[in-house]
């Protein structure tokens, strides 16, 4: 099953490995399923399902002109796990992918979900507002958008240095790596490019928070500078009821490539547990 189609007749592309309890992966901004290469190989080894999609506009799904807004990305999630008969499934989001997870669990009442992991997740809030002090200012985004018009490939050369925690004495990946995530990331339209980012950078995912009623693990790099920590990997933990926040030092946050090792470990561990053991506490 290479596409499935969604509630709007959208045809998203979708990667199905391996056989047993489902792992349905959801990837970061601007990237595809293919970030998750890693993780989905060591998952299938292990006796589980890995599917990864590549969400709407994206990689090789198709690019509509609208439904970039979360409720239409929860729905096509939804649609996702219908289409693959998924049950008792674990979903997973990287980044942008965790809004996904969070809005799925309210607005589908998290059907047909035994665990929840939101890696380097912008949930519950990117956005600095009063009430939201630890957020991003509303500036850096619209620097963003002005980047992506202006040269999107020439801002994504620099973004993806941030991304993966390049710097002058700091090399966690391979020059080859940034230049594939530039590659794939002008597979995307730029309607889709730009309005997932106005989408990740304004949402609201407090409100969600009280839907999670599965046991959630949380993953976060404590030097994250595309999405700070304070504002959403710790608020996330503090307000889910079955939370557990693992915290990596001085990690950035592309942690699917930095830290790929340990993340799989982490995931493994996790999909190893009975599904209604909640995990709590903090590392």
């Amino acid at each position: 099953m290479a596409y499935i189609t969604t509630r709007d007749n959208t045809k998203l592309y979708v990667k199905d490995w391996g056989e047993g309890r489902p792992v349905i992966l959801t990837h970061g901004w601007p990237l595809s399923a293919d970030s998750w290469d890693d993780q989905a190989l060591a998952i299938a080894d292990a006796g589980l399902r890995a599917m990864a999609y590549d969400r709407r506009g994206f990689g090789r799904s198709e690019q509509p002109w609208g439904g970039y807004d979360y409720d239409t990305l929860a729905d096509d999630l939804a649609s996702v796990i219908e289409e693959t008969g998924a049950t008792d499934a674990t979903i997973v989001g990287f980044s942008m992918g965790g809004g996904e997870v969070a809005r799925y669990m309210s607005r589908h009442a998290g059907k047909n979900v035994a665990q929840a992991v939101l890696v380097s997740s912008v949930v519950p809030y990117m956005l600095k507002t009063a009430d939201n002090p630890d957020g991003v200012a509303q500036a850096t985004f619209d620097q963003m958008t002005e980047g992506m018009k202006q040269d999107r490939a020439h801002f994504f050369a620099g973004f993806f240095k941030d991304f993966y925690g390049v710097g002058l004495v700091s090399q966690p990946v391979s020059d080859e790596v940034l230049e594939w995530s530039r590659s794939v990331s002008m597979q995307a339209g730029l309607k889709a490019t730009l309005d997932c980012a106005k989408a990740f950078a304004t949402t609201d995912f407090r409100p969600d928070l009280a839907a999670f009623s599965v046991p959630t693990l949380i993953i976060h790099g404590n030097d994250d500078k595309t999405v700070p920590i304070d504002a959403t990997g710790r608020a996330a933990a503090r307000g889910i009821a079955h939370a557990r926040l693992i915290e990596y030092d001085g990690a950035p946050h592309g942690l699917f490539a930095t830290h790929k090792e340990r993340l799989t470990s982490d995931l493994l561990a996790f999909l190893g547990q009975p599904a209604g053991h909640a995990a709590r506490g903090s590392r």
